[in-house]
C-alpha cells in the first residue's frame, strides 16, 4: 500500500459514492483505480485483434471443455 495526499474534486467524488454505494472516499478510489486498469487491459487486448493467427488444428470447444 502507498500513503498519499491527492486533491480530489469534491462533486466529483460525492456522485462517486453515490453511484456506487461505497461509504469511503479510499474505498471510490481503490475502485476506480481497480476499473481503470481493467479498462485499459481490455482495451490492449482489442489491439491484438486480427493480428493473432491461430494454428489450423486449433480447437476452442475442445479447450473449453478441459477447463
Amino acid at each position: 500500500m502507498m500513503r498519499t495526499n491527492i486533491v480530489i474534486d469534491d462533486a466529483l467524488i460525492e456522485e462517486a459514492m453515490k453511484l456506487s454505494n461505497l461509504k469511503t472516499k479510499k474505498e471510490v478510489v481503490n475502485l476506480a483505480l481497480k476499473e481503470f486498469v481493467q479498462t485499459r487491459k481490455r482495451k490492449n487486448l482489442k489491439d491484438l485483434k486480427g493480428k493473432i493467427e491461430f494454428a489450423d488444428d486449433y480447437d476452442y470447444k475442445k479447450m473449453r471443455k478441459s477447463l
